[in-house]
């Protein structure tokens, strides 16, 4: 075969790969589209923050208003500081089916990520979300009083470094929140993980300096007591509840009320099963109404 047919071959092999690639996704779209609707679960896209493009996030609404003002889910994706959206089926869908439905509110935010922001300014860009929607909260019939924190990996660091620190939310006009829920962090104390044997996903993130790694870790950082907080730690791991349960040590030192629920789930799934019909969810919601974001 000529050398220029087999290009032709594999280009129009590639093209067809993409079109089927992206036939998908929009099939996905709609799908998800569909699910939401049948919910009565209205959705506003892209609401800005800031000037940057990765500065948005999207508002998960019941249809009917509800006729008391409703608490708030602020939901931040995960992918090691580097990936990740806030659309993702993973991160948003089933957390919006599950308690938007039940008189819940929920937010997905973006922020910038690596190799041009990293993860301390990242912090700072949730922060900045959240005081955002807390000040369009009204708008949407929802209280900007009782909003709950939850993040996922990256994500999940990011909340309990806001937590630990809420000085960092306070800088950026966020006012306090009534509990936060972090999904399977291994990042608690990153001067640990930096002290040894690690993915390099962290060199990325973190650097060099101890300096930083003190900064961002939510550990060190946490000198109050603050609103309580859920660890989700996948068993499976070797950081995560390790990570969870220093975390938790020192807060209880404090005062703080730190809950670790470890999980026989992989990380991916404690994620993307989050708001299906499974105990583990039933888990996540005893702690959501023992600090009033659900009812009773």
């Amino acid at each position: 075969m000529k050398p220029s047919r087999l290009l032709f071959l594999c280009a129009a092999l590639l093209g067809a790969l993409s079109l089927q690639t992206a036939s998908a996704g929009l099939l996905q779209e709609r799908r998800e589209a569909r699910q939401l609707d049948e919910a009565g679960i209205r959705v506003q896209r892209d609401v800005a923050y800031g000037n940057d493009e990765r500065q948005r996030f999207d508002v998960y609404l019941p249809k009917v208003a509800p006729r008391v003002p409703a608490p708030v889910i602020f939901m931040v994706h995960g992918g090691g500081w580097a990936n990740g959206d806030k659309d993702n089926g993973s991160v948003a869908l089933n957390k919006a089916l599950r308690w938007v439905p039940q008189g819940v509110v929920l937010v997905s935010t973006n922020y910038r990520m690596l190799p041009d922001t990293p993860p301390l300014a990242q912090a700072d860009d949730v922060a900045r979300a959240l005081a955002q929607a807390q000040q369009l909260a009204s708008g949407w019939q929802a209280d900007p009083a009782r909003f709950v924190l939850m993040g996922h990996s990256a994500g999940a660091h990011l909340v309990a470094l806001l937590d630990a620190a809420p000085e960092i939310a306070a800088q950026q006009g966020a006012r306090p929140w009534i509990g936060t829920v972090a999904l399977d962090s291994a990042a608690f104390n990153v001067e640990t993980v930096m002290r040894g044997p690690h993915l390099k996903l962290y060199d990325r993130a973190f650097g060099d300096d101890p300096a930083t790694w003190r900064a961002a870790s939510p550990t060190l950082r946490l000198e109050q007591a603050g609103a309580p907080l859920l660890a989700v730690c996948s068993t499976r791991r070797d950081d995560a509840c390790p990570q969870a349960r220093g975390f938790a040590a020192k807060g209880r030192e404090l005062g703080k009320r730190v809950e670790v629920m470890g999980v026989d789930m992989s990380h991916r799934q404690i994620n993307h099963e989050l708001g299906q019909d499974n105990g583990y969810t039933a888990d996540v919601e005893r702690f959501l109404r023992s600090v009033g974001l659900l009812r009773l």
